[in-house]
């Protein structure tokens, strides 16, 4: 079957889809752009954000008894409207049709805006929280209760529950490469386990999973929460927090019009005996800020971090076709660890797919030379580089600030982080030249195509590594709302309160006191799986129920 008839496949009904099956049982779903009227809607939770925080903390505590209530500012979509079509999934599912940018627009950011939030659109990469991220963070920030050894059974219920595991193909070629590269230099490689089941191998994970088989909230943690009763809100944007007495007392929400964008008019009054945050690690933050949050230390939407990330284009003789196959499944962690944690900037290693729109919005150039580049596609390789920000007094992350109401994130790009990206650069190109490629072009404005290494080596190092000139990016946000046990680290406890809002927790990315140099989907399944199961048994006065692999 060619990936093209896979999305009529699943329209045809060949491939079930859990989302029309839930709907036609009876969930409870309230699309906001169909509202004609205010409305008002009580719960025992509000929970705001459907993503990874959000989607397990909903299942938990609906598990427990709870009347919980989802609201998600993007559409309710699934395997039925996911065409592989990257024309419809950056508009549809992303932050700002997958423009989002810094303040500076230094750096773009991919975000998801959908139910399932970034893990309907994510590429399906599972790691733990490493252990050096861990005791940094015990040492610097009094989360003693953080570490490995505690936090293991709760990222092993994630993992069983989500279906996370060692990934049984081979690796593609786009993969493949980094990993011949890094073995012919001897450096350490390693594969990702992703959370799939059944999975068709198709390598258009970013654009939603036709076949269902990708495990993320949208087929696993909503559906089982609506099943037990949750209702979910969609297309609604969670405006502040209506706050006295030290309590949030309601939520107040703009609808909005079918296109997810403009409000209608229409207002939504969300009331709850206790509510979660959780919308991401730039939206989190803002929403706490419109609100007028306790902020005594004036912490709330600092030290936010991104795992600012590089990237280098491979160009090999044979076909690389780095659109097909699965997105991810080798990295190496070699150069996080060739300095201390608090030393130089690291980096972590990946492969990620490549497809049309995406490559040709990040690689530099212009006219005949980009549309040169282009006609090379199927043999181009991509690497990345994700530097491990925040271990370091030069590398505070940024600050999410307001404008014209909405959280946008100031990340300035200094020296420090500078060398690391031109350090990454040079092993970016290195690896590929020893995987065979008769080229490399890094994503900088003034880069061109290095015929060898020593080319490469000479020319990168001479490279000015400045804001607009390198290209970066980041699909990972973390922080902002920082966890600490001391309240003038952070805004919120070790148990996910918000310092001064008695019924008010926050369950996602933006705990993280700093980046975790992984990728952060099974750090924010592990913990908030933790903190949604200590709220349970708070609110219910019993002990929450462990969720099952079969839940």
């Amino acid at each position: 079957m060619s990936a093209k008839s896979i999305p009529l496949t699943v329209a045809k009904g060949i491939i079930p889809d859990p989302v029309r099956a839930g709907l036609a049982r009876g969930w409870k779903i309230v699309d906001a752009a169909q509202l004609d009227t205010d409305r008002t809607l009580e719960a025992d939770v509000v929970i705001v954000g459907s993503g990874a925080g959000g989607g397990v903390t909903a299942e938990i505590l609906t598990l427990a008894g709870l009347r919980v209530l989802i609201v998600e500012e993007g559409a309710l979509r699934s395997s039925s409207d996911f065409r592989m079509r990257e024309a419809d999934a950056y508009p549809g599912l992303y932050q700002e049709s997958a423009a989002r940018q810094t303040l500076d627009k230094g750096i773009k950011i991919l975000q998801g805006r959908t139910v399932g939030g970034s893990t309907t659109v994510n590429w399906t990469s599972s790691f733990r929280t490493p252990a050096p991220t861990l005791d940094y963070w015990a040492e610097h920030f009094g989360l003693d209760g953080y570490d490995s050894e505690t936090l293991a059974p709760w990222f092993a219920m994630m993992e069983a529950r989500l279906h996370v595991g060692d990934w049984q193909a081979p690796p593609n070629e786009n993969n493949d490469l980094l990993k011949r590269g890094a073995d012919k230099l001897g450096i350490k490689s390693g594969f990702i386990r992703r959370n799939v089941n059944g999975c068709w191998n198709l390598g258009y994970c970013g654009m939603g999973c036709p076949t269902n088989a990708k495990q993320s909230m949208l087929v696993t943690t909503i559906p089982s929460a609506l099943d037990h009763g949750a209702t979910l809100v969609t297309r609604a944007r969670a405006e502040r927090f209506v706050l006295r007495g030290g309590r949030a007392d309601e939520l107040l929400c703009s609808a909005l019009g079918a296109d997810g964008v403009a409000p209608t008019g229409r207002v939504l009054r969300l009331r709850a005996k206790h509510f979660v945050v959780a919308g991401g690690a730039i939206n989190s933050p803002a929403l706490l800020m419109r609100s007028g949050a306790p902020d005594p230390h004036r912490l709330l939407g600092k030290r936010t971090f991104l795992h600012p990330t590089l990237i280098s284009a491979g160009i090999f003789p044979q076909r690389v076709d780095a659109w097909a196959g699965a997105p991810q499944t080798v990295y190496s962690d070699h150069f996080l660890h060739t300095a201390p944690i608090d030393g130089a900037i690291g980096y972590k290693l990946e492969a990620p797919p490549l497809h049309p729109v995406l490559l040709s919005t990040t690689l530099n150039g212009f006219g005949q030379g980009h549309a040169a580049l282009m006609q090379q596609f199927p043999h181009i390789q991509g690497m990345l580089a994700l530097l491990r920000d925040g271990f370091h007094d030069q590398s505070a992350g940024g600050a999410v600030q307001l404008k014209d109401g909405a959280g946008v994130l100031d990340y300035p790009l200094n020296d420090f982080l500078w060398d690391g990206a031109r350090r990454a650069l040079l092993t970016m190109a290195e690896i590929q030249f020893a995987a065979g490629a008769r080229a490399v072009r890094p994503a900088h404005e003034t880069a061109r195509e290095y015929a060898s290494w020593n080319e490469a080596k000479r020319e990168i190092a001479a490279l000015p590594q400045q804001l607009h000139m390198t290209r970066v990016a980041s699909a990972h946000v973390m922080g902002g709302c920082t966890m600490a046990g001391d309240e003038r680290r952070g805004v919120t406890a070790p148990d996910g309160r918000y310092r001064g809002l008695a019924n008010l927790s926050v369950h996602d990315g933006s705990l993280f006191p700093t980046s975790i140099g992984a990728n952060p989907q099974l750090s924010i399944y592990g913990i908030t799986a933790r903190l949604a199961s200590v709220l349970a048994a708070s609110l219910t006065g019993k002990p929450a129920l462990r969720v099952s692999a079969s839940a």
